[in-house]
């Protein structure tokens, strides 16, 4: 029996995209091509895979049955083909995608850039930003590392605990709590908030620490990043709350005070997580090992 590996692959971009377009700018070849792909899968398995349904496509049950296994096959394949060469950093041309907090990619970034630079000066960084939604980039091979407070649940993709971060109370030099060094639990409660919330979520672990000391604040804005949450509190009597680790880089230069919050709240892990694809890529262990080393730097009291 005669089998083509490539069916393989166009099978694994059909079921993780479920359309023949998205599976050929996936693949990066034309819709035509990848419509004779999938017609060369449907005579090869004797199933549709996919079917129209009004403007979508849907899996048909035997479809959603593989997924995972071919998934797992097309992993399986590429581990046994792809060649085992030593690692030559001095010729090594490839561009790595990272996907990082904001407040990481600002507090380790640079020093990441530069290790990467002088080690190998043909890699390139590609920092792209976090989504308001999640997405499977690691999954679909278009993010090659993730860092962030978040514990990926997929079973194929690795993550490692590199460090936890504390946050603190920031605000500006003016402010009227500010004057005292420390700031009680109802002084906090009773001033007005700025939140930081990629997803625009105006409650978070904070108002679950004040609603057990039977205490609510006002929030009246929330921010994408740590970055545009320091620049509204810079220009008001707004409190904010961001990692410690900010406050050494940005706070002092923005005319910002940092003072610790009134009440206990649990460190936030920080967590750098790739898929199982790389775990034997030695350029891509090479990555992870200088991003373990930054990143545990920049969680670092």
């Amino acid at each position: 029996m005669q089998l083509d590996l490539n069916l393989l692959t166009a099978l694994d971009a059909l079921l993780e995209e479920g359309s023949v377009a998205g599976a050929a700018a996936r693949l990066h070849v034309t819709a035509p091509a990848m419509s004779r792909s999938l017609g060369r899968i449907r005579r090869t398995t004797g199933d549709q895979i996919l079917v129209r349904t009004g403007r979508t496509m849907t899996p048909t049950p035997y479809a959603i049955a593989v997924r995972e296994r071919v998934h797992e096959l097309l992993h399986q394949v590429q581990v046994v083909l792809a060649p085992s060469r030593e690692l030559d950093l001095a010729t090594l041309e490839r561009t790595f995608t990272l996907r990082w907090h904001d407040s990481l990619v600002a507090l380790g970034g640079p020093a990441l850039l530069a290790a990467v630079r002088e080690q190998a000066p043909g890699v390139r960084l590609r920092f792209i930003a976090e989504s308001s939604v999640d997405t499977p980039g690691l999954r679909r091979g278009e993010v090659d590392l993730e860092a962030n407070a978040n514990h990926p649940g997929a079973p194929d993709v690795r993550v490692e605990n590199v460090g936890e971060t504390r946050l603190v109370l920031v605000m500006r030099r003016e402010h009227p709590l500010a004057r005292a060094g420390a700031v009680t639990a109802q002084q906090y409660a009773a001033a007005e908030h700025v939140t930081v919330s990629r997803r625009g979520n105006l409650g978070n672990a904070l108002d679950d620490a004040l609603a057990r000391l039977g205490l609510t604040r006002r929030v009246v804005a929330t921010a994408p990043t740590e970055a545009a949450a320091l620049e509204f509190a810079r220009g008001s009597n707004l409190l904010v709350a961001v990692p410690e680790a900010t406050t050494r880089s940005h706070a002092a230069a923005l005319g910002l005070v940092a003072v610790p919050l009134p009440f206990e709240l649990p460190s936030a892990p920080v967590y750098l997580s790739w898929h199982q694809r790389y775990d034997t890529d030695h350029e891509h262990t090479w990555l992870r090992e200088l991003a373990r080393t930054v990143l545990a730097a920049c969680a670092a009291p």
